[in-house]
């Protein structure tokens, strides 16, 4: 049954969008010693808390081949998972460093980087039967962290719940699904911390609140 369910939430040979199976054959042209494939969640299968991104960077998870790795976006997201018991370590450095999360598993809400890092709202829905899958393995009282609007709809949607009913909102929560709880937060791009729109204390306070759910 975990194989059956591994396979239905992930396929590393999907190129059901054309663009965006189009524009990893050109990035991989130019870069044949990056990943350039669906980028596969990472974390541990017991979730408790599960983080959901919008795609892979194109010098981060899809040159690593692990969410989050090797741009700006993962710095503050891998030394909070830290900093609250969800890592080992600090840092993410590439696919096989040795990291392991705790309770924790990391995906996103389309897995091939999109050009310009703007999937298509059809891309979106192509690739969300993976993310229902995914949530799927959510045990009751989990939290799924959703950063950022885009990632927070994508979640909604693999529910099959109505995106009006649940207006997005940093450090907001909602009750969905079977005992499952939906957090939001400001995405960790280098453009929200940067100009301060999200802060690290501000991060900390969604894993404190993502605790308390937890607890």
């Amino acid at each position: 049954m975990a194989n059956r369910n591994q396979k239905t939430s992930f396929d590393a040979s999907c190129r059901k969008c054309a663009r965006l199976a189009r524009y990893l054959d050109e990035v991989r042209e130019g870069h044949p010693d990056y990943y350039c494939k669906p980028v596969p969640p990472f974390g541990d299968s017991r979730v408790r808390l599960i983080v959901v991104g919008l795609a892979p960077g194109k010098h981060g998870a899809n040159a690593t081949g692990r969410p989050f790795t090797g741009d700006y976006a993962g710095i503050l997201l891998y030394k909070t998972l830290y900093k609250f018991g969800y890592a080992d370590r600090a840092v993410s450095l590439h696919a096989k460093d040795g990291l392991t999360l705790v309770g924790c598993r990391i995906t996103n809400a389309v897995k091939c980087l999109p050009p310009e890092n703007k999937p298509t709202n059809r891309e979106i829905i192509e690739c969300n039967s993976y993310l229902k899958a995914e949530l799927a393995r959510c045990r009751n009282g989990s939290v799924v962290l959703a950063l950022g609007q885009l990632a927070h709809r994508a979640v909604l949607r693999a529910y099959g719940l109505v995106q009006a009913h649940y207006p997005f909102g940093h450090n907001q929560a909602y009750q969905i699904g079977n005992s499952v709880t939906l957090l939001d937060s400001y995405h960790c791009s280098r453009y929200n911390t940067q100009t301060r729109r999200l802060t690290e204390t501000m991060f900390d306070e969604v894993f404190k609140k993502a605790g308390k759910l937890l607890s």
